[in-house]
């Protein structure tokens, strides 16, 4: 593989090119493809949420005496982060939580009922509500200081996936309710991989064994099969289907992270429901630790601090809504006449959606890292460990904050050009990407007023 032509790849040089890093690298096939590491790195993920939910229940509930806190959201949340970008959904390949559910089905614990309508055609709205519910329990009520209250609340989520296994057959939550999966399928619309098959060799397949499994194999656990992947919204990248199909269809591409972004113009409900609610909710939570209002919320009760978080995750949901809307009338196109409606704001706006929720989590992992090994000494009297700590400048995180929140501005403004210059040639006015540019300046100055002020 072209060092050089992968660069052009990544940095959309050669929008429409691609590497299959399957064929450049066989070792990665042959990981996906025999699964024995796979399953390793699975149960390694199984023992420490057992031991994070363990520590949360019945270990100290001193936040500086229990490391499960700083393991959930300071290590957990920003990783999974961080892997939209470079591994796409591949993360939910290796997911905990649908793991009792899988047992459950293995002993014959589930009804295997057929998957209702109802829940096909809303899974999506119902996984961004509880999206949102998880978003405001985490931030009205200090479950971040909570290390019961955090592992109850992974337990609910393993819960809803446990007892949807026992109804409908493979994993039905990850494809239709998962709210960590739909964030996740929304952020993997900007990763640098993609999983895809060869459309060419699935014409020719007359089993669709990646679907549907042969020879007492399951077949994909999402219902999709290789042939029905057409983007990164759905797909875990679990590598199911590689030792189904005998074609060698599926392949995992390298590509640049703007091509799905221009191609699906934020048309699917999935990203057109969560990325105005996703970036609100980024607003309010710097916003609450803002010096405006920590200064109020020493006078508030905690029913008090609940209302008024909700009321502004609502002010800023609405808020962040009229600037897509507005910015979709600046921008004048919204039809396409070969897929229909599409919001042009809303791809150009994610990557500020994935710079704003990684700046958040890092906030918390910075800032907690210097006191995460003497946690552990107090956790379980390791004395030795008390004095592995270290200090940050208060300019490393503002720094860094800045610097991801003008990249993201940056790569906005290049998808305006993008979507402007190539799928709408010459149909868009200068002034008009001109009024788009200044609405993308004030998403960005927004969000430096409120991280700057924290």
């Amino acid at each position: 593989m072209s060092f050089y032509r992968s660069l052009k790849i990544v940095f959309d040089r050669t929008p429409e090119d691609t590497i299959d890093l399957f064929q450049v690298f066989p070792s990665i096939r042959r990981f996906f493809e025999r699964r024995r590491l796979h399953a390793v790195i699975r149960t390694a993920g199984d023992l420490i949420f057992t031991f994070i939910i363990y520590e949360g229940l019945f270990g100290p509930q001193d936040p500086e005496k229990n490391c499960t806190l700083y393991l959930s959201w300071g290590l957990w949340w920003p990783t999974i982060v961080m892997s939209w970008f470079f591994a796409g959904r591949m993360w939910c390949g290796f997911c905990p939580f649908p793991g009792v559910g899988r047992i459950a089905q293995r002993i014959g614990l589930s009804l295997n009922r057929p998957i209702p309508g109802f829940l096909k055609k809303n899974g999506a709205y119902m996984s961004v509500m509880l999206l949102a519910l998880i978003i405001w329990i985490e931030e009205s009520t200090g479950i971040k200081e909570s290390p019961r209250g955090t592992a109850l609340l992974i337990l609910s989520i393993m819960a809803g996936a446990t007892f949807m296994a026992m109804l409908y057959p493979k994993q039905t939550w990850c494809r239709y309710l998962c709210p960590m999966g739909r964030l996740l399928g929304v952020g993997a619309t900007l990763s640098m991989i993609e999983f895809r098959p060869d459309f060419e060799k699935c014409q020719t397949c007359k089993t669709f064994a990646c679907k549907k499994g042969i020879n007492g194999k399951g077949g994909c656990p999402v219902f999709l099969g290789a042939f029905n992947v057409k983007n990164n919204l759905d797909c875990l990248i679990c590598g199911h289907c590689l030792s189904l199909c005998d074609k060698h269809s599926p392949r995992l591409n390298l590509r640049s992270p703007f091509k799905e972004l221009l191609l699906n113009k934020g048309r699917f409900v999935s990203c057109s429901f969560i990325i105005p609610f996703f970036m609100g909710s980024q607003l309010v939570r710097f916003l609450e630790a803002s010096r405006y209002l920590v200064a109020l919320q020493h006078n508030f009760s905690q029913m008090s601090t609940m209302v008024t978080y909700s009321g502004l995750l609502l002010i800023a949901f609405f808020y962040v809504l009229f600037i897509i809307k507005l910015g979709a009338n600046a921008f004048g196109f919204t039809e396409d006449e070969l897929f229909g409606k599409f919001s042009p704001m809303v791809p150009i706006l994610i990557p500020m959606a994935f710079s704003g929720e990684l700046a958040y989590r890092l906030d918390y992992a910075v800032s907690g890292a210097p006191d995460f090994f003497p946690t552990i000494a107090r956790q379980f009297g390791l004395t030795s460990l008390l004095n592995w700590t270290f200090h940050l400048s208060s300019w490393t995180l503002i720094s860094l904050n800045i610097f991801m929140i003008l990249s993201a501005t940056a790569a906005c403004c290049y998808l305006l050009y993008r979507l402007a210059k190539d799928e709408f040639e010459n149909m868009v006015p200068w002034w008009r990407n001109l009024m788009v540019v200044a609405l993308i300046f004030l998403t960005a100055a927004s969000y430096l007023f409120f991280m700057l002020n924290t």
